[in-house]
Formats: structure tokens, C-alpha cells, sequence
């Protein structure tokens, strides 16, 4: 296979930098990278493309893949037997699943497409294998996705859409 071949494979991430740098919600992701680290990252990334009302993930989920959301938006809820109580709304440009992420605990909520969205997956052997061979893009993403969390927590509103 040729350069050109191989090139033709890449994984085009502009949409999702573009997301970050057009953000404007309280709890957006700065973009931490620069386009090499992207570049590099991108090999650990995978596409989830979904139609509005598809679930992402449920709360009690034993799962802790992070989701970069490029397009679309997504409800963070909470439902009991009772009723179903919206958390959050999270906007291209953010993350879910941080929480997870970080405590290695189920899932505090359901995440759900409340319009055709595009996010870029990374899941915790990815992100360790990441860690491992390029140690300062992880730490970079790390930082960045505890920001996020860190924003989450402080607003009284929010606190409750860590997932």
C-alpha cells in the first residue's frame, strides 16, 4: 500500500476540533491538543453516529468509554419508576461518560440523542494503550475531560449530569 493509499484512511477529526473551538456552553471542553496530537489521537478514536432517540448508554451501565460530542445534542436523564427527570443537556463541543471515566463506578445516568449527533469514542483500553505510548496526549485529554467534570460539579444545576 502506498502513501497516498494510506492517506485516504485518516480519520478527518476537524468537525469535532471545530466543535471545541465553537463552544459555548459552561461545561465545554477546551481543545487541548494541537493538530499533530489530533493527528495522533485519532488512531484511538472510533465514530458513533446517532439517530435522535437513540440511547448512548443506561444509568447503571458497567461501561467507562469518554464521548467527545462533534454534532448533534444529547439529554442526560435520571428515570425511576415514577417519572423521567431531565439532568442536563449536552451540546457538541462537551463530553459524556466522564464520570465513569474517572471512578471506574456504573453509570449515574442515561444519555440520549435528542437530535442526530456524531461523537468520537474512547474507551478505557484505548485510552490506556494512549497513555502508554504517547503519555502527554493522555495526560492533555485526562486534564481536559476532568475540566469539563470539574465545571459539571461546581454548578449546582449540573452536579447531578456527571456520567
Amino acid at each position: 500500500m502506498n502513501v497516498s493509499s494510506l492517506a485516504a484512511f485518516r480519520i478527518d477529526l476537524s468537525g469535532l476540533i471545530d466543535a471545541f473551538a465553537q463552544a459555548n456552553a459552561e461545561d465545554s471542553m477546551t481543545n487541548p491538543l494541537t493538530l499533530a496530537q489530533w493527528d495522533i489521537l485519532s488512531s484511538y478514536l472510533l465514530p458513533v453516529v446517532l439517530p435522535a432517540g437513540q440511547v448512548l448508554f443506561s444509568r447503571g451501565a458497567n461501561d467507562r468509554t469518554l464521548y467527545f460530542v462533534e454534532s448533534g445534542s444529547l439529554s442526560v436523564h435520571y428515570q425511576d419508576e415514577k417519572e423521567r427527570l431531565r439532568l442536563a443537556m449536552v451540546a457538541a463541543g462537551s463530553l459524556v461518560g466522564e464520570g465513569a471515566f474517572f471512578s471506574h463506578r456504573t453509570r449515574s445516568a442515561t444519555v440520549q440523542s435528542s437530535a442526530p449527533s456524531k461523537l468520537w469514542s474512547l474507551t478505557a483500553i484505548r485510552y490506556t494503550e494512549l497513555s502508554n505510548r504517547q503519555p502527554a496526549i493522555a495526560l492533555a485529554l485526562a486534564m481536559a475531560a476532568g475540566s469539563v467534570m470539574a465545571k459539571r460539579l461546581s454548578s449546582r444545576r449540573r452536579r447531578v449530569a456527571v456520567t
